[in-house]
């Protein structure tokens, strides 16, 4: 396959910046990067053009470290929220990737960033939270906190048949005690008008008057026997 030198005019990820020199595919070059204005031929004429190409080269990286400087300390505060599908175990269909990532940033936060610039590891497979590092630029790294959520609804435990059983015994219970104290509280309130009403009306008229008992008058002490005092005389 033949080969031929370009000047590159446009930063190309992979193949290089303004003002490098590269060696591609003729094709490539003829079908592509000239129609583009991504690239120029390598000839005498053209080599004029490499310190304009180099100036606006410094210009942008300039502006790209700027910019992903400033990007990289709002991004800092952000927790971008992916929600997906999981099973009743709480596992997940599928895994989060780093174009779901830009994708979401793109639609919460309307931020426009390369997929290539979200480092991971590996997918992510769990729920919860997570910290992503991003590469914004060569000089300029920062830290996204993602948060994995579920979308299918947790199902509530199904309760026993005995648990279901017991809940229906307690009001009854509750009621039977509310009854009993219900009726006891009626009675003790009936027994005390009456017992107020007796006091107020005072002594029945048709009732004898009450008359006081005699006094308990003190025994004398018996006598001792005949026969017990024949028995001291003797002994003596």
């Amino acid at each position: 396959m033949a080969k031929t030198e370009v000047i590159l005019t446009n930063n190309i990820v992979g193949l290089g910046a303004e003002s490098d020199h590269v060696k591609v595919a003729a094709g490539y070059a003829r079908n592509y990067l000239f129609p583009q204005r991504l690239a120029i031929p390598l000839t005498h004429a053209n080599k004029r053009r490499i310190e304009a190409l180099k100036q606006r080269r410094a210009e942008r990286e300039a502006h790209e470290f700027n910019t992903m400087s400033e990007l990289s300390k709002g991004v800092a505060k952000l927790v971008c929220v992916v929600q997906v599908k999981t099973g009743d175990d709480g596992k997940m269909f599928g895994s989060v990737t780093a174009g779901t990532i830009a994708d979401q940033l793109k639609n919460q936060f309307d931020i426009l960033l390369d997929k290539r610039k979200i480092h991971l590891e590996h997918p992510i497979r769990t729920l919860g939270d997570h910290e992503v590092e991003l590469r914004l630029h060569q000089q300029v790294t920062a830290t996204l906190k993602v948060r994995v959520e579920s979308t299918t609804p947790l199902q509530a435990p199904a309760a026993t048949p005995g648990t279901e059983a017991k809940k229906d015994e307690r009001p009854d219970r509750r009621g039977k005690r509310g009854e009993g104290s219900t009726e006891t509280s009626e009675k003790t309130a009936e027994a005390k008008t009456d017992g107020d009403e007796r006091k107020a009306r005072g002594p029945r008229a048709d009732r004898p008057p009450r008359t006081e008992r005699p006094a308990r008058t003190e025994k004398a002490p018996k006598a001792d026997k005949p026969a017990k005092a024949a028995k001291a005389e003797k002994a003596e």
